[in-house]
C-alpha cells in the first residue's frame, strides 16, 4: 500500500517518476485563463485566517458541502470563519474520488507545511497552525503567486474595465499579470442585462451606440486599449455554438430590436451573435490574439439561489447541446475569409472531446504549431479521468506534444497546486505509455514533450 500523497503520489511508473521529478515539477507556470482579481494582486491582498482564503468565493468547495447537506450559512452565510472551516472538514472525509480531496491536501502540503489528513477532528487544529502562520506573514497574494513559481497570468476582463491595476503591475518588476479580453455581455443580446451594458459601454468609449457600427467601433476602441495593456488572448463563454446567416443589416436589426426592449427570434439572435463573434475573430487575428471558446455550461439552474447570492456560486452544470455543424461553420467562416485566430476549443461536456479532436485537423495552419487546440479538462473535467481523457482524445487524434497545457480557471491563490496536479497525471499518463512499449524510453525526446506540455508550449504560443 502507497502512503498517502507521498512524493510520488499518481506516478505509476519508474517512467512517470522521472519524467515529473526531473523534467516536469521545476517549469515555471503560464496561468493563461483565470478568475483572480487584478486588484488583489495588485494590491498584495493580505488574508486574515486560511476560511478567507478557501472558502472565500470558492464554489468547488461549496459543492462539496451542499452536497453534505450542510446549511447556506456555512458557505456564503453569517457563521463564523471556523464554522465554516469545520462544517468543509465534516464533509471532506466523504470527498473519495474528488479531486478536491486532493486540491486540499496539496494547499496545506505545499503552502503550509501541513502533512495531517483534515477531517472533523483534527479542523481545530489545522486551523489554528494555518492562521499562526498566516498571521507571521508570507500569505500574501503575491507571496503565493511568486511560491508557485508563476511567470504570468491572464486575469479575465470586461471591455468596460479600466485596467488600472494591470497598468500599475506594469510598472512592478515582479509577475507579469495581463489582461483577457471577455465581450459576453455585449454578444448576449437576448439577456435581461443587455441594454444596461451597452449604456455603459457607451460611456467607457465615449461615443454613441445607436447601430451596429456604433457597437463595433466602440468594441474596437475598446480591444485597442487592451492590446495596448498588454491583452494577447480573448475568451468567449459559449453555452452552445451560435450560428447563423447574417450579415450587416441583419445584425443591425437585432441589435436595434434589442435595444428597443423586444423579444429576438432565435433566428435574430444568431444572426447578431454570428456578426459579432466573426468580427471579434478578425480583430483577433490583425493582432496574433488567441481566442478561447468556452463551450457548454448550463449556468444558474437554481433560480431561488440564483436571485438570492447571483452567477458563479455553485449552481452551473453541463449542457448537451449538439455542437460539430455549428463550430465547424463558424471556424470555416473565420478561415474563408482569412481571419481565423489562433483559438482555443474547450467542451465542458466529455461527450465532445472527440469533435473537438477532430476539428482541429480541419482548420490548423503556419502560424503556430497546432494553431487550433483542444483546451484542457475544464471545470467539471478538471480530474483525472477527465484530463486523461481530454488528452488521450487529442494524443489520438492529434498532436499532444503540441499541447498548451494546464489553466486554473480559478479565483484562488492556492489553485496552482492543480499545475502540479495536472504534471503528475500527464507525466503517468505518458509513463504509461512507455513502459508497455508504445513510445521509446528516448528521455530527451520526452523531456522536450513535458517540459513543452509543462510550460513551454504555452510561452510559444502565446509570445508571452
Amino acid at each position: 500500500m502507497k502512503a498517502f500523497m507521498d512524493k510520488d503520489f499518481m506516478l505509476q511508473s519508474d517512467t512517470a517518476k522521472t519524467l515529473y521529478h526531473d523534467y516536469a515539477a521545476k517549469m515555471p507556470i503560464i496561468d493563461y485563463h483565470c478568475h483572480l482579481i487584478p486588484r488583489e494582486i495588485c494590491e498584495n491582498r493580505q488574508f486574515k485566517n486560511i476560511t478567507e482564503i478557501w472558502l472565500g468565493g470558492d464554489h468547488y468547495k461549496w459543492r462539496v458541502m451542499r452536497s453534505n447537506g450542510i446549511d447556506e450559512a456555512y458557505m456564503t452565510g453569517d457563521k463564523s470563519d471556523f464554522e465554516k472551516f469545520e462544517a468543509f472538514a465534516k464533509s471532506l472525509k466523504y470527498a473519495i474520488g474528488n479531486p478536491m480531496y486532493h486540491w486540499t491536501h496539496l494547499e496545506l502540503q505545499r503552502y503550509f507545511g501541513i502533512e495531517d489528513i483534515l477531517n472533523e477532528k483534527s479542523a481545530r487544529d489545522i486551523y489554528d497552525r494555518c492562521n499562526k502562520l498566516i498571521a507571521g506573514g508570507g500569505f500574501s497574494a503575491m507571496d503565493f503567486i511568486e511560491k508557485s513559481n508563476v511567470e504570468t497570468i491572464c486575469t479575465t476582463d470586461d471591455p468596460v474595465d479600466s485596467l488600472e491595476y494591470h497598468i500599475e503591475l506594469k510598472k512592478q518588476d515582479k509577475v507579469k499579470v495581463l489582461p483577457t479580453f471577455r465581450p459576453d455581455k455585449a454578444v448576449n443580446c437576448e439577456q435581461e442585462t443587455f441594454v444596461p451594458y451597452i449604456k455603459e459601454l457607451e460611456k467607457v468609449a465615449g461615443t454613441s451606440i445607436s447601430d451596429i457600427d456604433g457597437l463595433s467601433a466602440a468594441l474596437l476602441d475598446r480591444i485597442n486599449f487592451f492590446h495596448s495593456v498588454g491583452c494577447r488572448v480573448s475568451d468567449h463563454a459559449l453555452a452552445g455554438v451560435p450560428f447563423g446567416k447574417t450579415n450587416r443589416e441583419m445584425a443591425n436589426a437585432s441589435f436595434k430590436k434589442a435595444m428597443a426592449g423586444d423579444a429576438l427570434s432565435e433566428d435574430e439572435i444568431n444572426a447578431y451573435k454570428t456578426y459579432m463573434l466573426l468580427f471579434f475573430a478578425a480583430e483577433y487575428h490583425k493582432r496574433d490574439w488567441a481566442m478561447q471558446l468556452h463551450i457548454g455550461a448550463l449556468r444558474n439552474n437554481n433560480t431561488s439561489m440564483y436571485k438570492k447570492l447571483g452567477p458563479d456560486t455553485g449552481f452551473d452544470s453541463i449542457d448537451d447541446q449538439n455542437i460539430a455543424a455549428p463550430l465547424s461553420s463558424l471556424l470555416n467562416a473565420c478561415n474563408e475569409s482569412g481571419r481565423l485566430p489562433k483559438t482555443i476549443l474547450y467542451t465542458l461536456n466529455p461527450k465532445d472531446n472527440y469533435v473537438l479532436a477532430t476539428m482541429l485537423g480541419n482548420f490548423q495552419g503556419t502560424e503556430a504549431p497546432s494553431k487550433i487546440q483542444f483546451g484542457s479538462g475544464w471545470w467539471f473535467n478538471d480530474q483525472r479521468d477527465g484530463m486523461e481523457g481530454q488528452m488521450r482524445a487529442l494524443a489520438n487524434l492529434g498532436l499532444l506534444g503540441r499541447f498548451v497545457g494546464m489553466l486554473t480557471d480559478s479565483r484562488s491563490f492556492l489553485s496552482y497546486t492543480r499545475h502540479e496536479y495536472f504534471r503528475r497525471i500527464m507525466c503517468n499518463l505518458i509513463g504509461t505509455w512507455v513502459e508497455n512499449g508504445e513510445y521509446p524510453a528516448d528521455f530527451e525526446a520526452l523531456g522536450e514533450i513535458v517540459q513543452g506540455i509543462s510550460y513551454k508550449n504555452a510561452k510559444n504560443y502565446f509570445n508571452f
